[in-house]
């Protein structure tokens, strides 16, 4: 069964293009998810950021989740959050989002990392970067846990293309760099989904 598509957006896209760039990448394929990351913006830019990206994905049928902003989430209509800052963290978000909202987390480097989120009420688990080049020790985690636990796996592989896209049995591959740095975005994201049998 192919998986679902988890696409995270750049750190710091060119708020002037990405719009138009992101409605192109979301009509090529059938994209389940929407990570807006942070990367450097401050409150203000990173909420007119959050703003434009959850029109657009949730336009497309995107659940779109914010970083790490429980409060900025439910203000702007997002769907969820993804939060990369540990347990305490996703305990304050899923006391302040669930059940309405989605709560996804970093699963940390280790398995006793995972199991540790895993024991809360998350409703996915991410392993491996959201940026820079694909992490073995990341696939190799996202395998295990696939196989094992109910509670959904994101394999998050920033270097993945048509030529090598696997999930290894997690239930979302999350796409980000080697979307964002091919020439043309949204024909590199149908691309994957066409590896993968995703229908657009």
């Amino acid at each position: 069964m192919a998986p679902q598509l988890y696409l995270v957006t750049p750190a710091d896209p060119d708020p002037a293009k990405f719009a138009t760039v992101l409605m192109n990448v979301l009509n090529s394929a059938e994209v389940a998810a929407l990570l807006v990351r942070r990367g450097q913006a401050d409150d203000a830019a990173y909420s007119q950021l959050a703003s434009q990206v959850i029109n657009i994905g949730q336009g497309a049928g995107c659940a779109v989740l914010l970083e790490n902003d429980a409060a900025l989430a439910k203000k702007l209509g997002a769907d969820g959050v993804h939060i990369t800052d540990g347990p305490e963290a996703v305990a304050r978000a899923i006391a302040a989002l669930k059940p309405k909202m989605i709560v996804g987390a970093n699963a940390g480097t280790t398995r006793h990392d995972a199991m540790t989120l895993g024991e809360m009420d998350v409703d996915y688990l991410m392993f491996g970067p959201t940026e820079g080049a694909s992490d073995p020790k990341g696939a190799e985690l996202a395998q295990w846990w696939a196989a094992t636990f109910e509670i959904p796996a994101v394999l998050s592989d920033p270097g993945a293309s048509a030529e090598n896209a696997d999930s290894l049995g997690a239930e979302f591959l999350g796409l980000s760099s080697s979307i964002w740095s091919a020439s043309s975005p949204g024909e590199a994201l149908g691309a994957i989904a066409d590896a993968l049998k995703v229908s657009a």
